[in-house]
């Protein structure tokens, strides 16, 4: 297995949602490189499918991107939480409903050329209206899309956002 050895590290920035670092590294054949790594904490993504053979997505301005962008239910798990708990939070914040089944579908990290971020994904089912508040920085739209739809979307370029691609995939 190749691995690169930290031979030294220095924090540029610390933030609310990330910290950013750069790391002199050496490579197994000995060249010595940068790396710039984006510190995030893991988060999860949820698919939860309705009654009706929908799926509940949420749309939201995505201030780096510039754009709205169709997302499914996701977010930071907080140091006490677990992945099943900030799933079933999420929802409840995000789209007004609990789960009655939670199921994992694995995880995967978001963007491993830069960050550290692991994703764990899960579907939710058998949902029940109970409602969080929610983050007072987020302005959210629910959508239902039918569970045909999804791949046409995608193709289309309808759905962008990585980790909602991930996720539906994993479960569609």
């Amino acid at each position: 297995m190749n691995t690169e050895t930290r031979l030294s590290t220095e924090t540029v920035f610390e933030g609310k949602i990330v910290t950013v670092r750069v790391d002199a590294v050496s490579l197994p054949n000995g060249v010595k490189a940068v790396r710039e790594v984006v510190e995030h904490r893991p988060a999860v993504a949820i698919v939860p499918f309705d009654d009706n053979g929908e799926v509940i997505l949420v749309s939201q301005f995505r201030y780096p991107v510039g754009e709205q962008l169709l997302e499914v239910p996701a977010g930071i798990i907080e140091v006490s939480e677990t992945p099943e708990q900030c799933a079933d939070r999420e929802l409840q914040e995000e789209i007004g409903y609990r789960a009655r089944e939670m199921r994992s579908l694995g995880s995967f990290w978001t963007a491993p050329g830069f960050s550290d971020e692991l994703m764990y994904a899960f579907v939710a089912t058998g949902l029940e209206p109970s409602r969080l508040e929610s983050d007072e920085d987020e302005d959210i739209t629910v959508v239902r899309v039918p569970v045909s739809r999804i791949r046409e979307m995608i193709e289309a370029g309808e759905i962008r956002d990585s980790k909602t691609i991930a996720a539906l995939l994993m479960a569609c």
